[in-house]
């Protein structure tokens, strides 16, 4: 996997903006909320994202994985190399992460961005 192919599965959903944050962080949003966090200077690339409250402890275990730093508590794992999971599984992950995201989001941020 690269950062074009996660790219690829974020572009298309619904309101979905990108930016850099923290001078080297590259941030996938909806409503303004990141759910997804790529820092595409380490090597090897590297990701953060939410996911729901069941997989989370799960997901911490298994190997390349942990608690995010800082966002642990909103149930966001790290994950310390994008090539870990394969296309279908990001998929999965980012799009759980953008609908667990969008569903916090207010009705008037919802409606603006047509969802």
């Amino acid at each position: 996997m690269t950062i074009e192919d996660l790219q690829s599965i974020c572009k298309p959903l619904k309101g979905v903006t990108q930016d850099i944050k923290w001078e080297d962080h590259l941030c996938f949003n909806v409503g303004e909320k990141m759910f997804l966090v790529i820092s595409p200077d380490t090597v090897p690339v590297s990701a953060s994202f939410k996911v729901s409250d069941e997989e989370f402890e799960e997901l911490s275990a298994k190997k390349g994985f942990m608690p995010a730093p800082y966002l642990a508590r909103y149930k966001w794992v790290h994950l310390d190399n994008i090539s870990r999971l394969s296309k279908k599984q990001w998929e999965k992950y980012i799009s759980q992460s953008y609908y667990l995201i969008a569903s916090k989001l207010p009705s008037k941020t919802k409606k603006i961005l047509g969802m």
